[in-house]
């Protein structure tokens, strides 16, 4: 196993994570997913896989360097005038902290708004960071997105939440 973790490691993780996506640096945040994650935005309250329910997104590393592509390119009408996005975040709390098993659960609220034009977007939730480490460095083997309304019939979500 690689270096030894603290506890503000992982927290600083999720905050890093989302400043990554609020300043749209999207390869940079898809690299600190592991090859065989997912990120997931469930569309029930306590879904139990992304697999065998629908969900709003559950994307694995090449929807999400489909997103990523369509998101950075002139031609993506969706994207006139180009969305931006802000995450407002509590304090993450480790769920998980299992060094001798490399895997650890961070948990944090959140409220997220997304900008487009004169439309705002505003999604409340809670955040699940699946980690592990990998050759010293921290990566998401899931992020499950649970927003308080999943359930509802929501706008499509152009950015990341």
């Amino acid at each position: 196993m690689s270096s030894s973790l603290a506890r503000q490691d992982l927290i600083d993780f999720v905050v890093h994570e989302c400043r990554l996506l609020d300043a749209k640096r999207y390869e940079e945040w898809n690299a600190l997913f592991s090859d065989d994650a997912y990120y997931w935005v469930p569309a029930t309250p306590d879904q139990e896989d992304g697999l065998n329910h629908c969900s709003h997104l559950y994307e694995d590393k090449l929807l999400r360097d489909l997103r990523i592509e369509r998101l950075q390119s002139p031609r993506a009408f969706s994207q006139q005038p180009p969305s931006r996005c802000h995450h407002l975040l509590q304090t993450p709390t480790v769920e998980v902290f299992d060094e001798a098993g490399n895997t650890f659960v961070v948990r944090t609220e959140f409220h997220y708004t997304e900008s487009q034009g004169d439309e705002l977007q505003f999604y409340v939730g809670t955040f699940f960071h699946y980690l592990t480490q990998e050759d010293g460095q921290l990566r998401m083997t899931l992020k499950r997105v649970n927003l308080l309304n999943c359930d509802a019939a929501l706008p499509a979500v152009q950015l990341f939440i």
